[in-house]
């Protein structure tokens, strides 16, 4: 009969407490033998290269170390890496993926949480709500308020999304619930897939900047992607256009996008930015034309069990023989922020 796995647990205590559940934490503790970082702080590389040896499976989060060499090299019986969050790549190298066993991520977990608070992100743009909700509390008079309109309806406008991974296709839906037509641009889309999710595929960024009213920001973070919306991409925006970045700021020319906003020519919302965070006098928190949120389109209590319980199916996969569901392919991790 063989031993029951041996499953080690990264993330802090504090963590692991909002990202599994009660629940959850059974689950866990019935597939095997678990142990758990005890102290409330992260393992360093030297200290996970020690332990690693007698594991077969290992739960990272937040905050953890890198699996450098000695890590790797130490780790003889690893067969399954869970991410509890999204991207891998500030642990891993690429060749990690080659060392024989599997490394998987519960990015899927954050798609939920980030495409809602897209989703409401263009609709106070479209309807100005936050910018009435302001004025009215400051006591400004009634029919001045009320004299500056209703906006405008998202229910069949048009959407342009750029990226259609995770967050990108979740957002589809809840767009497509709502009768709006919406075009991806998205390289790694093909013809049909876009036709099966019922969208139009852009055959270029610039025929989705030019021809969508509202234009939302999804896609990977990596080295293709860097400035891939700058001065002349937004310049292709039609006046009065919504623009709207949940995904990284790395995206973007902040620069030329904090002096399109400027000019009052486009509104928007932010989630993400160059420095973070972002400084008390920055000008992007000065403008009435753009919303401003801190890094927080994933932050529900919702996402975080979410990440905790599809953590935990992962490794059930794994442990029937499965594949786990949400593995990083070598094409994954070079899309990956």
């Amino acid at each position: 009969m063989n031993p029951p796995p041996r499953i080690l647990v990264l993330p802090r205590p504090s963590l692991y407490r909002r990202l599994f559940c009660d629940s959850t934490d059974a689950r866990l503790r019935a597939l095997g033998r678990v142990d758990f970082n005890a102290d409330e702080r992260e393992l360093s590389s030297v200290e996970l290269a020690s332990r690693i040896a007698d594991y077969d499976v290992i739960i990272t989060g937040w905050g953890s170390p890198r699996f450098t060499d000695p890590v790797l090299e130490n780790a003889s019986k690893l067969k399954l890496v869970v991410h509890s969050a999204g991207s891998i790549k500030f642990m891993f190298d690429e060749r990690a993926l080659d060392r024989g066993f599997a490394i998987s991520t519960v990015a899927v977990a954050m798609a939920p949480a980030v495409a809602e608070m897209n989703l409401l992100l263009v609709l106070m743009c479209l309807r100005g709500t936050h910018d009435l909700n302001r004025r009215m509390k400051s006591g400004e008079d009634w029919k001045a308020v009320k004299a500056t309109g209703s906006g405008t309806e998202l229910v069949g406008n048009r959407v342009g999304v750029i990226g259609a991974g995770f967050v990108g296709r979740q957002f589809i839906q809840l767009l497509k619930g709502l009768n709006v037509q919406v075009q991806v641009f998205d390289p790694y889309l093909s013809g049909a897939v876009a036709a099966e999710m019922g969208v139009k595929k852009a055959p270029t960024l610039d025929e989705l900047l030019v021809s969508s009213p509202i234009v939302c920001l999804h896609a990977p973070a990596t080295p293709e992607t860097r400035h891939m919306i700058g001065k002349r991409e937004l310049a292709l925006l039609r006046d009065g256009a919504v623009f709207i970045n949940t995904a990284r700021s790395w995206l973007t020319d902040e620069d030329a996008l904090l002096a399109e906003f400027k000019n009052g020519r486009i509104r928007g919302a932010l989630d993400v930015f160059d420095a973070e965070p972002l400084p008390a006098d920055h000008p992007f928190r000065k403008l009435d034309n753009v919303i401003v949120t801190p890094h927080i389109a994933s932050a529900t209590r919702n996402c975080l069990h979410r990440q905790g319980s599809i953590t935990v199916d992962e490794i059930e996969h794994f442990l029937k023989g499965e594949s786990p569901k949400y593995a990083v392919t070598k094409r994954q991790y070079s899309m990956m922020a």
